[in-house]
């Protein structure tokens, strides 16, 4: 299995579990555009057009800046919003923060690891959590089952 998708980022790792404290700087080198803008800036996808948004295939999703576990395949549901959703993440994966852009109050979603932004999470998910974890395709890395 592969550590990380590609030589450019030295700090992608499915196994290091290790915090990391590196400038937008430094991260604008190593992320694609598309990823820092979101990752980096906190943008957001278009809905129904990212790559998982309707994936029902069976694996892990890693995240596409540093290669935390954030989610498993067994905790995705379709939402109907346009985005991957979850109902539970790994434990200790993820970070909140408060976000007021947008006219709106939401919660945020990061990476514990790098700070990454992912997404937002809501309180209108399926049981057992209730929870809508509402991720951007591009912030996300899926390996299949197997793999």
């Amino acid at each position: 299995m592969p550590v990380q998708p590609s030589n450019k980022n030295p700090y992608y790792s499915r196994t290091d579990k290790t915090k990391l404290n590196i400038s937008n700087q430094e991260w604008k080198k190593i992320l694609s555009p598309q990823l820092y803008s979101i990752a980096r800036e906190a943008a957001t996808e278009p809905p129904f057009v990212g790559k998982y948004y309707n994936t029902e295939s069976l694996g892990e999703y890693y995240c596409a800046a540093c290669g935390n576990h954030l989610f498993r395949s067994s905790c995705k549901f379709s939402s109907s919003c346009g985005w991957p959703s979850f109902f539970e993440s790994e434990k200790k994966a993820l970070k909140y923060k408060r976000d007021l852009s947008h006219a709106m109050e939401r919660i945020e979603v990061l990476c514990a690891r790098c700070e990454s932004h992912l997404g937002h999470v809501f309180n209108d998910g399926p049981p057992p959590t209730g929870m809508r974890y509402c991720m951007n395709s591009l912030s996300l890395d899926f390996i299949p089952e197997g793999e």
